[in-house]
This record gives structure tokens, sequence and C-alpha cells, in this order.
């Protein structure tokens, strides 16, 4: 009896389909590593968090992976690092904004002038009368020049 098909052909194809597997899923579980190095560098400094992290990717491979991604922080260095600098750089324009320079004394972002020591803060633009910043050289509402000498700051 003579089978339509050769089972040494048969065998090698499996080995060969068998091989392409176990190149792809540790080229995968190698892609899971590096990419859980770099991710945990970009969130944290802490060489202890970064070597567990990578472990427990390396030994328990897709798991380890799922579960590092449930456990990692949420923001990266870089995100934090901006969303410092945003906070700070409101709340530095709050309190520039809310403070007369000369008497320190709480003022509104509408006042021209600090009614605790008339101090001028900001000026009415001559041609659209909207209120502007003392140190500007132009209206950035219609772009007529500022009639006032620049002051200092």
């Amino acid at each position: 009896m003579s089978l339509p098909f050769d089972l040494g052909a048969l065998a090698a194809l499996l080995q060969l389909v068998g091989a392409f597997f176990a190149v792809y899923l540790v080229a995968v579980c190698l892609s899971l590593i590096v990419w859980t190095f770099r991710d945990i560098r970009a969130r944290s400094r802490d060489l202890a968090m970064q070597l567990v992290s990578v472990a427990l990717v390396v030994v328990f491979n897709i798991p380890g992976w799922l579960l590092y991604f449930m456990l990692r922080p949420r923001e990266t260095l870089s995100a934090q690092y901006e969303t410092e600098l945003a906070q700070e750089a409101l709340m530095q324009e709050v309190e520039e904004k809310l403070a007369c320079p000369m008497c320190q004394q709480k003022v509104q972002s509408d006042f021209l002038y600090c009614p605790n020591c008339h101090t001028r803060l900001k000026r009415r633009c001559d041609n659209c009368h909207r209120i502007t910043s003392l140190r500007w050289n132009i209206c950035p509402y219609c772009g007529a020049p500022n009639s006032m000498p620049q002051v200092e700051g």
C-alpha cells in the first residue's frame, strides 16, 4: 500500500514550521524584555525597581509583562517633569498677577493701578482701549505702538 505523500517531507515541513514558531516566540520574549527595560527606565530612576521589572518579564515572560504593565508607574519621568513645570509656571503667573510689585498687596488681574499704593500696574491701549502690560512695546490685540516708555522689570 502506497501513501500519496511522503512522510519524510511532512516531518521536515513540521520541523520547519515548529522552528519558525520557536524563533518567533523567542523574538517576542526578547522584544518584551527590551521594551520593559526601556519603558521602566523612562518611568523610574530607582535601579531596584528597574531590575525587578525586567526580571519579572525575564522569568514569567508574557504573564510577567502583563503584571508589569499593571504595576508600572503611570507617568514617564518626562511627563512628570512637564507637569511640574506647568504647575510651577501657573503658580508663578498667579503670584505675579495677583500682587502689587511695590507694596505686595493683592490686586486683581484687570486693575490698572494698585488701590493701596497707587502704583501703575497696567495700561490701556490708546487705539483699542484694551488692558495691556506695561512691559509690552506694542499692543498684542491691535498692534499699536506703546505710547508710554517701557518699564524695566
